[in-house]
């Protein structure tokens, strides 16, 4: 009985895993830019002891994310920018390492630094400085184009080129931080992706969340009736063991 428990508790446990991943991405289905975090489940035999061929139990990979392209829509800020299907814009994280988003909603705090959610830019030689009160514009190259307040649009100049990357597929891993990075090299460093001249954005734009809140909210239910099955299980081996329990405990 104590395999049946077992292995109906590690089924259990991958169902809450999974409301888990669920949960996360339908919070997410109006995060611009969002990636959607994929979940799988595969079946091992069940190791030690009371292992058997007969029993299985479930444990949980992490194939990745979906980097399937969510649709565009046009918000006409100058600011907002949506990249091509490749691209992803690089940011500074909080730790000083470079990562990546494709999250276009581009800010510019007091001190003129360009940030994204509150992390800075990162350029050429590293984050983007504008010039404060100036209008700007950016090019489907990343390249950024400032009019000093007052000036015609013949007193445009560059003041910096926003690094945009092209990592290929299924190379990025999400980080706790809700940004991709890169995976370690043979020498445990995850070093920082080359410019790559070919990714193009547009401004005026913003890709939305690739998440479906309809298969988010059917996957939850059926994650939910699964656990169910499991905690059932459990109730009906549990039930077993006490009627065979009262069995043994009969005196003739």
């Amino acid at each position: 009985m104590d395999r049946i428990l077992y292995t109906a508790m590690s089924g259990a446990k991958q169902c809450m895993d999974r409301q888990a991943v669920l949960s996360n991405n339908l919070t997410n289905v109006s995060t611009t830019g969002f990636r959607a975090e994929l979940f799988a489940a595969r079946a091992v035999p069940v190791q030690g002891e009371a292992a058997t061929h007969t029993r299985v139990s479930s444990v949980a990979s992490t194939p990745g994310s979906d980097f399937s392209p969510g649709p565009i829509t046009t918000t006409g800020r100058p600011l907002d920018v949506a990249l091509d299907p490749r691209g992803w814009i690089a940011v500074q994280a909080k730790d000083g390492s470079e990562a990546y988003t494709r999250r276009g909603e581009l800010q510019i705090d007091s001190n003129g630094v360009l940030n994204i959610v509150g992390r800075p830019v990162i350029g050429e030689g590293g984050p983007v400085i504008v010039p404060l009160d100036s209008q700007l514009s950016i090019g489907a190259d990343g390249t950024l184009g400032a009019i000093g307040p007052g000036q015609g649009p013949d007193a445009i100049v560059d003041v910096g080129r926003i690094k945009l990357v092209d990592p290929g597929e299924q190379r990025l891993r999400r980080s706790d931080d809700g940004l991709f990075r890169m995976p370690e090299n043979e020498d445990g460093e995850i070093l920082p992706l080359p410019r790559d001249e070919e990714v193009r954005l547009v401004s005026g734009s913003l890709e939305q969340s690739n998440v479906s809140a309809v298969e988010a909210m059917v996957g939850m239910i059926d994650a939910a009736r699964h656990y169910e099955m499991q905690l059932s299980v459990i109730s009906h081996v549990d039930e077993n063991d006490q009627r065979a329990n009262s069995l043994l405990s009969i005196q003739g």
